[in-house]
């Protein structure tokens, strides 16, 4: 991996909410802005999906890129979100070749837009969609070493100025989002996420233990209340396979009145 790539592992909160004012929203929205303000202006970006799986990695290949809009129930004008940033051809390829290099069986998709795990975070970080961007599909069969497996193959991916994105949610137990908060609901929630910042962020784990944490992420206190489906956290999987090592940087908001984190790895130029 070029000593210049950026790492970011953020929580894109509920749908468009982001986008829409929403109360619930700020600190989340506030706190990307503020990401965006130091990181370095990247020359394309990989975002890893929680709103995309497939059998196998998938690399969308599109010049021209459309929006999926997959959320149900919101305002109309949320399905009239424009976000026109451009594919990235050579990065795709990149990506997929450096895959096979690792034994990782992948697919190019010319067909497939950007879903809202993409569009929505991009929208407030670069709100002038002038970064070209390729997506990379999560494994439907949710395994976190084969996640793992697939960071690490693209460590020694050879692309000046990338910026690399998991975008998911630190937490996702959604029927919790819809009902009053119980001292054991905010337990749960507050004791996961102190275990996965000491995991992400503490230098003093061995990466062999950081490593074994994040394989065995099940174990951890709370996991399964906040995680029922692990398909929002395993893009953190994918972060952290790339960087094998603690990030440099660390941030904790309240998205949809729930602690939520984020991280990023980042090495000065």
């Amino acid at each position: 991996m070029n000593t210049k790539t950026q790492i970011l592992f953020l929580s894109h909160g509920g749908g468009p909410l982001p986008l829409l004012a929403d109360p619930a929203h700020a600190e989340m929205v506030s706190c990307l802005q503020k990401i965006a303000s130091v990181l370095r202006k990247p020359s394309a970006i990989l975002v890893i999906s929680a709103h995309w799986e497939e059998t196998l990695p998938t690399i969308t290949a599109s010049e021209n890129p459309s929006l999926i809009y997959d959320y149900y129930g919101f305002p109309e004008e949320s399905y009239r979100i424009s976000y026109p940033c451009k594919g990235e051809a050579l990065l795709a390829n990149k990506v997929y070749l450096q895959l096979e290099r690792a034994g990782i069986v992948s697919s190019l998709d010319q067909q497939r837009g950007f879903d809202h795990g993409l569009f929505i975070p991009l929208k407030i970080m670069y709100p002038d969609a002038d970064i070209p961007c390729v997506q990379l599909s999560l494994l439907g069969n949710l395994d976190p070493t084969q996640h793992i497996n697939i960071g690490q193959a693209l460590q020694h991916l050879d692309y000046e100025n990338l910026l690399v994105i998991g975008s998911g949610f630190s937490f996702h137990n959604m029927k919790a989002f819809f009902t009053p908060e119980s001292a054991e609901s905010k337990a749960n929630n507050e004791s996961f996420e102190s275990w996965l910042m000491d995991t992400c962020s503490n230098p003093n784990i061995s990466e062999d233990e950081r490593k074994k944490r994040f394989y065995e992420w099940e174990k951890a206190p709370g996991a399964r209340y906040c995680h029922p489906r692990e398909e929002h956290l395993l893009p953190l999987h994918v972060c952290y396979g790339i960087a094998n090592r603690a990030c440099t940087e660390s941030f904790q908001v309240k998205i949809l009145n729930k602690k939520s984190s984020m991280y990023l790895w980042q090495t000065e130029p």
